[in-house]
């Protein structure tokens, strides 16, 4: 059973049409002792990093997540905001997050348009389970004002370009993030989520 993570921050329908489009065994909940019982879960979100986290320590749902994605090693996908929270800080509220991977959500720097908003190609980097059969170059929707930057360079999946080069996914163990939003990016987002369910 796969459950995406209801922290009250956007998205939610969207992604579930998706993975229930792929006939997938899927929830939408709140509920700790439902993602207690979670093989895979999703965190999406769209939104403030600092109001993310105040959601999910009002719902309590950061002990049963540190549990299941640090000591049972369950699965996770975070989207969008998700992958920002997964980080130690962000500059977006001053806050620190869920501190899953060793790295900070910082502010688009660019002269280009913000929040980077539409189709982009994605550069594999490295091999990641996510990405099986979807060819470097493929594009995939986003909307973001900030952006994720690991520390340990090896996490990083894929990279993107506007304006800047920077990451628009990573893999650490059981941890997956994508900047992205695969639930909007057609065939090939409906691949990448296809690959989560498989895995």
């Amino acid at each position: 059973m796969i459950v995406i993570v209801d922290y009250g921050m956007g998205n939610l329908h969207s992604v579930y049409k998706a993975f229930k489009r792929l006939n997938a065994k899927v929830i939408v909940s709140s509920s700790p002792k439902d993602i207690e019982k979670a093989d895979k879960i999703v965190l999406p979100g769209v939104g403030h990093f600092k109001k993310g986290m105040e959601h999910l320590r009002s719902l309590k749902l950061i002990p049963v997540l540190n549990k299941k994605v640090l000591e049972e090693k369950t699965p996770i996908l975070g989207i969008c905001l998700g992958i920002q929270l997964f980080t130690n800080h962000s500059e977006e509220g001053d806050v620190p997050g869920l501190s899953w991977i060793d790295a900070g959500t910082i502010k688009l720097n660019n002269k280009l348009k913000i929040p980077h908003m539409g189709w982009n190609s994605i550069r594999i980097k490295k091999q990641n389970p996510l990405f099986s059969g979807i060819d470097s170059e493929k594009q995939f929707y986003f909307v973001h004002s900030y952006h994720v930057v690991p520390k340990d360079k090896s996490i990083i999946s894929t990279t993107v370009n506007y304006g800047i080069e920077f990451v628009s996914s990573i893999h650490k163990e059981n941890i997956f993030g994508v900047q992205f939003h695969p639930e909007k990016s057609h065939s090939a987002g409906l691949s990448l989520l296809k690959n989560f369910i498989n895995l």
